[in-house]
């Protein structure tokens, strides 16, 4: 098993790798054996994660990059090439959501419709810039890194790429109309480009993540003592395993697809790491 999961002289590129969840994806692919280049629009955020890699024993760099920059990608993906001789896996991590793309109403009721004054936010309250600035960042923010990174691979004629998705891409949730909609282009995508590269040896799959905590939602999630808030509890009552993700749930699912031993006749699919929310009817 250690054989069919070792990843050594593998050149990694994660983007967004400064935050919780791909931050935990490099350390682990660093474990075995793989380069890693942590790219983020916090350099401090990459240099943090790199720094650990390195203090373990791993081979790491930091990168600062703009995944809505096509001239900062290409920056970074010069750097790659010349540190590491080429890239072999692109995890597109790189993504979020915008509180002018989101509603703060789950429904809107003819009360809400007609009270001029509320301060909700319902679907016509949506600022189109919000809207468009969390569809650019998840969608163009997986597409165009894409472009520069998985270049070499087509070339060299092998490589994989994994994209993450969302719960909101199966279903959209309430609330983040734009995160939903980004998350869908995101999977949609995947099987896209699957069928686009699987002639030049290039493997596309994603990950879809159920819930898990991170500097980006846990305020939404829980109060400031650590209780669950009401759309906290909602989620963990529609979640069978009762919990949130820890971010070592989402390993086993990453290394299993970015392995060609392992998972070599593997494209084109979104996998759901999410205890059970998107299986989950509500009753």
């Amino acid at each position: 098993m250690d054989k069919l999961f070792d990843l050594s002289g593998k050149s990694v590129v994660i983007t967004g790798g400064g935050g919780i969840l791909c931050g935990k994806m490099a350390m682990e692919l660093a474990k075995r054996g793989a380069k890693i280049a942590v790219t983020d629009l916090n350099q401090e955020a990459a240099e943090k994660v790199a720094d650990a890699i390195k203090a373990a024993g791993g081979t790491a760099i930091a990168l600062a990059c703009n995944v809505l920059e096509k001239e900062s990608i290409e920056s970074a993906n010069e750097i790659v090439l010349k540190e590491f001789g080429g890239v072999d896996i692109l995890i597109n991590g790189a993504g979020g959501n915008h509180p002018k793309g989101t509603s703060s109403l789950e429904y809107l009721t003819p009360d809400e419709l007609e009270n001029d004054s509320s301060e909700a936010t319902s679907f016509y309250d949506l600022d189109p810039k919000g809207v468009g600035f969390t569809l650019n960042l998840n969608f163009l923010g997986t597409f165009i890194p894409t472009q520069v990174f998985s270049k070499s691979m087509a070339k060299n004629g092998s490589g994989v790429i994994i994209n993450i998705s969302s719960m909101s891409a199966f279903t959209a949730l309430t609330k983040v109309p734009a995160y939903s909609a980004a998350k869908a282009a995101v999977s949609n995508f995947t099987g896209w480009l699957a069928v686009h590269l699987a002639k030049v040896g290039v493997r596309v799959n994603a990950i879809a993540p159920g819930f898990f905590l991170t500097d980006q939602n846990r305020a939404l999630l829980t109060n400031e003592d650590g209780s669950m808030t009401a759309r906290g509890n909602k989620i963990i009552s529609n979640t069978p395993m009762e919990r949130y993700g820890d971010p070592e749930d989402l390993i086993g699912t990453l290394v299993w697809l970015v392995s060609d031993q392992a998972a070599g006749f593997v494209t084109g699919t979104v996998i759901a790491v999410d205890g059970g929310f998107n299986a989950f009817a509500g009753v």
